[in-house]
């Protein structure tokens, strides 16, 4: 049978990067992820691990060629290694470029072996502060020791570690040297991340949290020589390398500049909902066609096809007016991180 045509959306863009939640489920309550009490989904609604699997080769067999998956924090989903398992099998066909994942590193000392044996080759690992008390307020329930751990468990299963920060005013701006020189020291990369206004949390709070990166770069070129570099790893960053380190900067700048003219890439909630722009509400039910036609991926394949065709040209995030335009009501663990 012919391979079906790749996915192309309105703008003549290739989408060839799937990111899929497996879980709304988290050992964390980062702040401006989750509330502290939330509600989760009752497990009937989640995809099981062979749904996973049917939805995640169909989009394979669309063109998909890098898979990243996410939560909630996707290593405290039961089984979630019969997953990894069953997707290296397009890692070694060839079909999938690359599999990877972001995780908390909360469980990373547990899983690393098995994801490096999976052919997952480098993991994002979330970290925010390297401060014990900033630590457990940020992340209400968690434990940098633990997590610290995780990071030393990847890096010794031999998995390139890129460390994810959010960037934010008023709690981590005395941290920007410290944690690039931690970075350095253990030869990772760094990737700073600006608040997005997603969840329930109050706008206020999100302008008082806003630490632009453009400010964030400045400070780091009264230090260093910035030079900015052409590469891309598939999703929204955009690196530069300080000289002095040799080490590479990534920023992710939804808010002070606007990335959507090369996005390549779609987010599936672990509810089967395909949401084609994080920053939008526009989604579809891929849910549906997979339990209502078990033995037939056409009507799945079909409904890929229609919600690519929907996709926008780009998101509204804007903080410039002091005020947060563009804002979304659900919680960034519901889309995936």
């Amino acid at each position: 049978m012919d391979k079906a045509p790749r996915l192309i959306d309105p703008f003549a863009r290739a989408i060839t990067y799937l990111r899929v939640s497996v879980t709304d489920r988290c050992d964390f309550r980062c702040v401006y992820c989750m509330s502290e009490n939330m509600t989760f989904l009752p497990k009937k609604d989640l995809l099981t691990l062979e749904e996973l699997d049917r939805l995640c080769s169909a989009f394979i067999g669309l063109g998909v060629e890098k898979l990243r998956v996410t939560g909630g924090e996707p290593l405290v989903r039961r089984g979630i290694m019969t997953f990894f398992r069953a997707m290296s099998r397009h890692l070694e066909s060839g079909a999938l470029k690359e599999l990877t994942l972001t995780t908390n590193g909360s469980q990373m000392a547990r899983f690393a072996d098995d994801l490096a044996a999976c052919g997952v080759k480098r993991v994002n690992i979330s970290l925010d502060t390297l401060d014990e008390e900033k630590f457990a307020r940020i992340t209400r329930w968690g434990r940098l020791r633990q997590v610290l751990n995780g990071i030393d468990a990847a890096q010794k299963a031999g998995l390139r570690v890129k460390i994810n920060t959010v960037a934010l005013k008023g709690f981590n701006e005395d941290e920007l040297f410290t944690l690039q020189e931690w970075c350095a020291g253990r030869d990772m990369d760094l990737t700073f991340i600006e608040v997005m206004p997603m969840g329930d949390i109050g706008n206020e709070d999100r302008l008082d949290q806003y630490w632009s990166l453009k400010d964030l770069r400045a400070r780091l070129e009264e230090r260093f020589t910035v030079t900015d570099l052409a590469e891309r790893s598939g999703g929204p960053a955009s690196y530069v390398r300080l000289h002095e380190t040799g080490q590479k900067i990534g920023f992710i700048t939804p808010l002070s500049h606007n990335f959507c003219e090369s996005c390549n890439r779609v987010r599936i909630t672990c509810t089967g909902e395909i949401y084609t722009c994080l920053g939008q509400e526009g989604k579809a039910d891929l849910r549906a066609p997979l339990r209502a036609h078990p033995e037939d991926d056409a009507p799945l394949i079909e409904a890929i096809q229609a919600a690519i065709a929907t996709k926008p040209r780009g998101h509204d995030f804007d903080y410039s007016r002091g005020d947060v335009m563009g804002r979304m009501s659900r919680h960034m663990s519901h889309t995936g991180g």
